[in-house]
């Protein structure tokens, strides 16, 4: 099972859009990122394992699966906590624990809190002027990075509560 969702990589000033690809296989427990992630994208791992559980869903931990993360393209370095949301939400859909919905129009960045909740994180106004340069439809962004994603016209910004689905401002 798979899934494919996107978020965003900071290049300077601009942004470029990444894919997050999800595969979860048989195999005893394993959770990978890969795609030339630094230390705290591979930490990644246990903040969006934690998020998920106290979110009230079934964490990665808890199933006998291999879990592999790919953050496309791959020769270009990802940094920070800015996927964790894109990685949770990749993880819930190809583990059918929540609705299929339409990924390609959308964008997602946050950082996940062990609670389940999303920090605000930086850079998004390069991620939403990138979002309307590629035709993105949607930006979902944590609560408190809302006003700076609203400066842009032409994406719908929304915000997400893990599990629970998206509101929008």
């Amino acid at each position: 099972m798979t899934s494919k969702i996107y978020s965003a990589a900071l290049i300077g000033i601009k942004a470029q859009p990444i894919e997050v690809e999800v595969d979860l296989g048989s195999g005893l427990h394993s959770f990978n990122i890969v795609g030339l992630a630094d230390k705290a994208v591979d930490e990644s791992k246990d903040r969006v394992s934690s998020a998920i559980k106290n979110s009230g869903a079934s964490a990665p931990q808890k199933q006998n699966r291999r879990i592999t993360v790919n953050l496309a393209p791959a020769d270009l370095k990802k940094e920070g906590s800015v996927y964790d949301l894109a990685i949770a939400i990749g993880y819930l859909l190809a583990s059918k624990q929540i609705a299929d919905f339409e990924t390609s129009n959308k964008v997602f960045l946050g950082e996940l809190a062990l609670d389940g909740t999303i920090r605000p994180v930086h850079g998004v106004l390069p991620v939403a002027l990138m979002a309307k340069e590629k035709g993105f439809e949607y930006l979902i962004v944590p609560k408190k990075n809302v006003r700076e994603a609203g400066i842009v016209k032409g994406v719908e910004v929304l915000i997400v509560k893990l599990v629970a689905g998206f509101t929008r401002v």
